[in-house]
């Protein structure tokens, strides 16, 4: 099928460590600076290399013009401009228009910003209404109206109504669920970075937490905290001077199919099978050559749901396969090894993009404690909104 060369790689990453309460009061494009500084120190790279720009729609200083303002203040002269609004998918989505840009002729080395830190306190700026449901609470808006109402507010309610129709369909324990959360939160007492490094976690400790939504319990879902991250994406030519390994973006998908969960066509079957379907079929990759699947994580799941959409078992196998597959950096299939959102911590639109730098991280072989022994292909997945805006990616080292 027609689609990327794997001519474009990625080259160099950034990370703030998570934090709940942030120590970091610069406003946004400080933030943004610095991150872009130490992404493209990692590289070998320099501001003068840049010619391309994509970020998030959360600039504190701007609500429009936003590359416009980053460029400015960062000294770029961008070929190829973009605001990415994707949610929690916006990380890979921006790696995929990177490639694809690159590709495409437009720029050579593209920075891909994503943070979201919390700003300082003005005491006398005005106070402010945010429209409830990310953004979707505006008047005369479907949810505003027909959904918001009746309680349908944020994610939870809508993980749990997957998770519920799930267990009815196919069957599914609450142990299982758990697992998924016991097993990251393994990788995450290997990465210094993680929220939770410090706290070791067991399927009991995961059962005996508060039920918040029926049947995801307070430990299957994310804690919200604030970070940021930066990725560098290349050409195969500015690749081969980089300072580490090139990991090759060699195939790529997305797919969107609605926003609230109230119009998802079918709560077990996600929009992640087209997505990575067309991943699999651009890069020729097969299954069985995946070294670490990076999946997006906001509830467990999302976790099992990937796996199964994403090919790693058939659809209704996903609880057995969570069972009998260790899924720690220790294991036979390793899942998120920096300890996925649950545990490494989600840092708004940042946190989709921990998949990507744990993935590079892993494939230039600086993991430290948790580095896989081989880590030469990597599956990504980023899902934004309720189970409805997926990028998949298929990442391999050069």
């Amino acid at each position: 099928m027609r689609g990327l060369r794997g001519d474009a790689a990625i080259v160099g990453i950034a990370e703030f460590a998570p934090e709940r309460k942030p120590s970091r009061t610069w406003m946004g494009v400080e933030v943004y600076s610095e991150l872009a500084r130490q992404a493209l120190a990692d590289a070998g790279l320099s501001i003068r290399d840049v010619d391309g720009l994509i970020t998030g729609n959360n600039l504190l200083e701007a609500q429009t013009f936003i590359p416009a303002t980053l460029i400015e203040y960062m000294g770029i002269e961008s070929h190829f401009s973009e605001v990415l609004d994707l949610g929690g998918a916006a990380g890979a989505g921006a790696v995929l228009r990177a490639a694809a840009a690159i590709e495409s002729g437009f720029c050579d080395t593209v920075l891909c910003i994503i943070q979201t830190t919390m700003p300082p306190t003005n005491p006398h700026a005005a106070a402010t209404q945010r429209a409830r449901d990310w953004g979707g609470g505006v008047w005369g808006s479907p949810q505003a109206e027909f959904e918001i109402p009746f309680g349908a507010i944020q994610g939870s309610y809508g993980y749990a109504m997957i998770a519920n129709r799930y267990k009815h369909e196919y069957g599914l324990t609450y142990e299982q669920l758990a697992k998924i959360a016991v097993d990251q939160r393994t990788n995450a007492l290997a990465n210094p970075k993680a929220v939770f490094r410090n706290t070791p976690l067991t399927i009991e400790d995961v059962l005996n937490s508060p039920m918040i939504v029926e049947p995801l319990h307070l430990l299957e879902i994310v804690m919200p905290c604030f970070g940021g991250a930066a990725v560098v994406v290349s050409s195969k030519e500015t690749a081969a001077r980089a300072k580490n390994r090139p990991a090759y973006i060699i195939g790529a998908g997305e797919n969107t199919t609605h926003r609230s969960v109230t119009y998802d066509p079918d709560f077990t079957h996600s929009p992640i099978k087209a997505a990575a379907d067309r991943a699999w079929a651009m890069s020729g990759v097969k299954h069985g050559e995946i070294d670490l699947a990076s999946l997006y994580d906001c509830y467990t799941i999302t976790v099992l749901l990937t796996i199964e959409d994403a090919g790693f078992c058939a659809k209704g196998e996903g609880p057995k396969f969570v069972e009998e597959h260790n899924l720690t950096y220790k294991g036979d299939f390793p899942v998120n090894t920096h300890g996925g959102q649950l545990s490494f911590g989600q840092s708004g639109l940042a946190g989709g993009m921990s998949h990507v730098t744990e993935a590079y991280l892993q494939m230039t072989g600086r993991a430290g404690d948790r580095q896989l022994r081989r880590c030469d292909t990597v599956f990504v997945n980023g899902n934004g909104g309720i189970m409805s805006e997926q990028v998949s990616l298929i990442l391999r080292g050069g």
